[in-house]
């Protein structure tokens, strides 16, 4: 598609990005009426909003708006899955330059609806505004089908901690394009184009999961929100988490020790949960640590330790990956 968004006009691009959404059968009014209608069976919705801002969330000379989109959608839906509920639905926010070519916003809107797809979600609507820097805003919804929402509050000395999805793959891809390389190739899509495991986290609160949420600031970081909520201490167990090969050549050849990815590097979209111990998790769940009984304040530790490496996301302060 040739032109800029700026010679589409607003209403011919909401035109055109409407064009190319599919639905679910929870949409039951979906974009191009005042506000779109979605079905909530539980009577309760889950939501969750994130903003992407260009410069700070994502460069177009690392990503394509495809990766963009697909990135944005997956941030969000994976917040829903962490409560325990399915994703059902997300809008988007969409503040564009008018020089920007309508290929960005039209490629950005395929990358949000095939990650939707895969979630069991549908864009249901948006706004699109002007402005001089490319932002992204996303809310996701979701429904719990009757399970009681899985906070981070609810973690219990002698629970189990557990893992599913990637840990540290997002940093390490981030390492490897900030050196100017593309690849692995693997670690580098784990950056553009983050895979949550969507369906651990409904699966999680059927399980029993006590608290839970999905690993977006680094492992430690988002652990700290659970032992800060539910005022205990949690204990990773750092032999427990496998490091793969590829990681751990490229942390040799960066300088960099791959622990450090995997304990705070964020952005991989896994789910981290705390199970009382006599849970029978499956294949997919690694058990790596356990929950105790707070010593002094809550607090996170790596083999009984402290963490004292930088690391995690704070919007607000020195980020290190």
């Amino acid at each position: 598609m040739k032109g800029t968004v700026g010679e589409l006009g607003e209403f011919g691009l909401i035109r055109e990005l409407t064009s190319r959404l599919t639905t679910t059968p929870a949409v039951r009014v979906g974009p191009g009426d005042d506000a779109a209608v979605v079905a909530a069976p539980d009577r309760r919705v889950v939501a969750s909003t994130d903003i992407l801002v260009e410069g700070r969330h994502f460069r177009r000379d690392w990503s394509t708006a495809y990766d963009v989109g697909r990135k944005a959608a997956a941030q969000n839906l994976a917040d829903i899955a962490a409560m325990g509920a399915v994703p059902t639905a997300l809008l988007l926010g969409l503040v564009v330059p008018a020089e920007l070519p309508v290929t960005w916003p039209t490629e950005l809107m395929d990358g949000l609806r095939d990650e939707c797809q895969v979630a069991g979600a549908a864009v249901v609507g948006g706004d699109v505004v002007r402005g001089e820097t490319i932002t992204v805003s996303i809310t996701a919804l979701g429904d719990l089908r009757n399970q009681e929402p899985v906070t981070r509050a609810g973690a219990q000395p002698g629970d189990l901690v557990a893992v599913t999805g990637w840990l540290g793959w997002s940093a390490a891809g981030y390492a490897v394009l900030s050196r100017g390389f593309r690849s692995p190739r693997a670690f580098v899509e784990a950056h553009r184009r983050p895979e949550p495991p969507y369906h651990a986290g409904p699966a999680a609160a059927a399980l029993g999961a006590t608290a839970m949420c999905d690993v977006s600031d680094g492992l430690i970081a988002d652990l700290g929100h659970i032992a800060e909520a539910s005022k205990v201490r949690i204990d990773i167990r750092s032999g427990a988490i496998d490091i793969p090969t590829q990681m751990n050549d490229i942390g040799q050849a960066v300088g960099v020790d791959p622990l450090q990815w995997v304990l705070t590097g964020g952005e991989d979209h896994a789910i981290v949960a705390t199970f009382p111990p006599d849970v029978k998790l499956p294949a997919r769940w690694k058990v790596i640590g356990e929950v105790l009984n707070p010593s002094a304040l809550p607090q996170v530790t790596v083999d009984g330790a402290p963490w004292t490496r930088k690391g995690g996301w704070d919007h607000f302060g020195d980020i290190e990956s």
